[in-house]
C-alpha cells in the first residue's frame, strides 16, 4: 500500500509486520509515528525498541526470539529494525518461520531506504508492506489539501501545484513550508503567497531555464542560469539540462499519439505533453530536432575533451539564441 493509505489501514487492523520502505524519509518516520500511534503504546521506554540492521549480522536467531518479549503495560510492543537487507537463506532460515507464526503482541517495522538484500521482503507472505517512495505530483497535491486542512486553513489548487514543484517533490519540506504559510496567510494559501515566501528547488529553476530557451527569453535565461551557478551548478550541468529538455521536445515531436499515450510512452505527465507540444509547434519540429543535435553534440564534445564545458556551454547559448 502507498503511504497515504496506511492511516486508513489502520482503523481496520495492525498487521504483526510492516516493510517500511522508500526513499521519502518523511513519509518513513511518519508511518512509523502512525503505527506506534494505532498500537497505543503509552510506555515507550518499555515497548518501543530501536534496533540497527546491521546490529543483526549473525545475532538473527536471537532476535527472532526476542520478538516474543512480552511488553510491559501496554497491549502491544513496537520493535523497529532500520536498513535490515536479509538474504534468502537467512530469510528462510531465521525469519520465514516468525512470519508463519507471528507473536501477537509484537509490532515488527522494518525500515528500510530501499530494497538491497537479496531477499524482496516486499513479496514475502506475512509482510505489509508500506511504500515511501516519491509520489507524483498529483498524489502530493491532494496530500497537501489534507494537510492544510488539518492546520485549519486551505490552500488553491495552483498553489498547491506550484509548492511541489518549487519543493522538488520533497515532503519534508513541503511540510515546513505549510507551517510557514499557514501563518502567513488569511485563511488561505494561494500561489501568489507561494511565489513570495518559498524559495525555488534548483530542479524548478531548470525547468524555468528550459522554457526561457524554448521561449528565446534570453534575458531570464541569463538571470536563471546565473543564479543556478552561484548556487553550485557548473556550465556543463546546464548543457546537460538542456540538451535533455530539448530531447524531449524532439520525442514528443515525433511520437502521434494521444496526450496520454505519449505520457506513457515519456513518463512524464500528459500536462508536460501538452506543453511540450506547444512548443514544437511555436519553435517548429526541424528547429527542435536540429538543437537537440546541436547541443547534445557539444556536450559529447565537452565531455571528450574537444571543448571545455564553458566553451561549449558559451557554444549552445548561441546556437538557441542568435542562430
Amino acid at each position: 500500500m502507498k503511504f497515504t493509505q496506511l492511516s486508513a489501514s489502520l482503523k481496520e487492523n495492525i498487521a504483526p509486520v510492516y516493510l517500511i520502505e522508500g526513499e521519502e524519509a518523511y513519509f518513513r518516520d511518519h508511518a512509523v509515528s502512525a503505527i506506534e500511534g494505532a498500537a497505543g503504546i503509552t510506555q515507550p521506554l518499555l515497548n518501543n525498541v530501536r534496533v540497527e540492521g546491521e546490529s543483526l549480522k549473525g545475532n538473527l536467531p536471537s532476535f527472532r526470539d526476542s520478538l516474543f518479549t512480552l511488553p510491559f503495560f501496554d497491549e502491544k510492543r513496537l520493535v523497529r529494525v532500520y536498513e535490515f537487507y536479509p538474504s534468502e537463506r537467512e530469510w528462510e532460515q531465521f525469519l520465514k518461520p516468525y512470519m508463519e507464526n507471528p507473536c501477537q503482541t509484537t509490532v515488527l517495522c522494518i525500515v528500510n531506504a530501499g530494497k538491497k538484500g537479496t531477499a524482496d521482503l516486499k513479496k514475502k507472505a506475512g509482510v505489509t508492506f508500506v511504500d515511501c517512495g516519491r509520489e507524483s505530483e498529483e498524489m502530493l497535491s491532494r496530500w497537501l489539501f489534507g494537510l492544510v486542512r488539518r492546520q485549519g486553513g486551505a490552500i488553491d489548487a495552483d498553489a498547491a501545484e506550484l509548492l511541489v514543484s518549487y519543493c522538488a517533490r520533497d515532503a519534508a519540506r513541503m511540510k515546513l513550508e505549510v507551517e510557514k504559510l499557514t501563518l502567513l496567510a488569511e485563511g488561505r494559501i494561494t500561489s501568489a503567497l507561494v511565489r513570495e515566501y518559498v524559495a525555488k528547488d534548483v530542479e524548478y529553476k531548470i525547468y524555468e531555464l528550459t522554457q526561457a530557451a524554448s521561449r528565446g527569453d534570453a534575458t531570464n535565461f541569463y538571470e536563471i542560469s546565473s543564479d543556478l551557478m552561484l548556487k553550485g551548478m557548473d556550465e556543463s550541468a546546464v548543457l546537460s539540462a538542456l540538451v535533455s529538455h530539448f530531447k524531449t521536445l524532439t520525442e514528443v515531436s515525433e511520437l502521434t499519439g494521444s496526450d496520454k499515450e505519449v505520457s506513457a510512452l515519456l513518463n512524464i505527465k500528459p500536462y508536460a505533453v501538452q506543453k511540450n507540444r506547444q512548443l514544437v509547434n511555436r519553435l517548429g519540429k526541424e528547429r527542435v530536432t536540429s538543437l537537440y543535435k546541436e547541443l547534445f553534440a557539444l556536450l559529447a564534445a565537452s565531455r571528450g575533451g574537444a571543448y571545455t564545458k564553458t566553451g561549449a556551454y558559451l557554444a549552445a547559448v548561441q546556437k538557441i539564441f542568435f542562430v
